[in-house]
């Protein structure tokens, strides 16, 4: 059969698996997300890290009017591929109200601090009358109180600071805020990247060093494949997670040590499978002939052996994929994966698991759902990829 014909054929197979095309619709969902989360993120700050801890751990659908003003840092605009990729400092400082009065030259508000617990703060406008060009009349309407002109007065002798640039804005929390006052949307958005990116990058350690092994192992035989298979079955014998802990000791904690650390151990499974293909694909005659034409071993493995026996490795490399990101999020749950502000799901578990038992669960099941969704997902289409591809388990 023709190459072309051999993959209309096996795409074919793959269409008509519903599970694999749904898994499939849901990957590419994740990497748009991933390419542009701060984008479409609430919150387009670095790491979606903006702390507001008057309002931690709020319930999904939580909403707050919010003061905005200038920080009293001086921040550089990034670019847009700099936005896009790493997000932008926030030029704002953030402070929840419950209601706000501009009179004269003063601008009056309540900060909301607790629940139950709220102060009246007074600053001078540089220019009365002409600030909050972003907000909306209905907005100022549902959250302005009338406030007596001698308290202001009074409020304005304390020593407030005088702002040139304010907003009103109402903000809604649409999976509620963390213990740190963090968007959880936000943060779920952004850690998609993570756990692609530690897929991806598993998957190519994994497979690089794999089907290299594996390979040379099946298709020389004799001492080499015993001395590749004594190193396999040693590498197999040590627990996953105690091996990927001494790398991460080795390496250090962070975000690439993670990747690396991981795809160092799951290369195993691939050097097995690939052994096994080349052991059966090596006596056949278009190898008997490429040997007989006097081609190297070199060129032989590369362009008429490793071609043939893909097939199983692509299934493996979605299974991979999928237990990479369990691996990630949990290393992450224990600490020693990525590091926070960086958002992680693993980590956005460990830091609200005690809200499970509290009053707002969600904090802690929506990244747990997000990482169930997204290894189904990978699981379906590496389901997909067996049948369509014929592999034999």
């Amino acid at each position: 059969m023709a190459k072309g014909s051999k993959e209309r054929s096996t795409w074919r197979r793959l269409r008509k698996n519903r599970g694999a095309l749904a898994g499939i619709v849901i990957i590419i969902i994740a990497l748009l997300i991933a390419l542009l989360g701060y984008m479409i993120a609430p919150d387009s700050s670095s790491n979606a890290n903006r702390m507001i801890v008057e309002i931690g751990g709020q319930k999904p659908g939580f909403s707050m009017l919010f003061l905005k003003t200038p920080t009293q840092r001086e921040q550089a605009q990034p670019s847009f591929l700099e936005k896009l990729f790493f997000g932008g400092k926030d030029l704002y400082d953030y402070t929840p109200i419950t209601s706000y009065n501009e009179n004269r030259d003063s601008l009056v508000i309540t900060q909301y601090i607790d629940e139950g617990l709220e102060e009246r703060k007074a600053f001078l406008l540089e220019k009365p009358g002409i600030n909050n060009p972003n907000s909306g009349s209905k907005i100022k309407k549902a959250g302005s109180q009338k406030i007596n002109s001698d308290s202001n007065i009074n409020l304005l002798n304390n020593g407030e600071r005088i702002i040139s640039e304010y907003h009103i804005e109402k903000i809604r929390f649409h999976l509620g805020t963390d213990k740190y006052g963090r968007d959880i949307l936000s943060r779920l958005l952004i850690g998609v990247r993570v756990s692609l990116g530690v897929g991806l990058i598993t998957v190519i350690i994994s497979l690089s060093i794999g089907v290299m092994l594996g390979a040379v192992a099946g298709y020389y035989r004799g001492w080499v494949d015993e001395l590749v298979m004594w190193f396999i079955n040693v590498i197999w014998s040590i627990p996953t997670l105690l091996l990927v802990f001494a790398i991460t000791l080795v390496l250090g904690k962070g975000f690439w040590q993670i990747f690396i650390a991981i795809g160092l151990t799951m290369w195993v499974s691939v050097a097995r499978i690939i052994r096994g293909q080349v052991l059966a694909v090596r006596e056949m005659e278009y190898v008997e002939a490429a040997r007989a034409l006097g081609f190297t071993n070199a060129r032989i493995i590369v362009r008429h052996v490793l071609p043939n026996v893909m097939g199983p490795v692509i299934v493996v490399a979605a299974s991979n994929f999928a237990s990479a990101i369990v691996i990630e999020a949990g290393l992450s749950f224990l600490g020693v994966g990525v590091q926070p502000p960086q958002p992680s799901w693993g980590l956005m578990i460990k830091e609200n698991y005690n809200f499970i038992i509290t009053h707002n669960p969600m904090l802690a099941l929506a990244p747990g759902i997000a990482i169930m969704i997204l290894v189904l997902a990978f699981n379906l289409l590496g389901n997909g990829l067996r049948d369509a591809l014929q592999v034999k388990d």
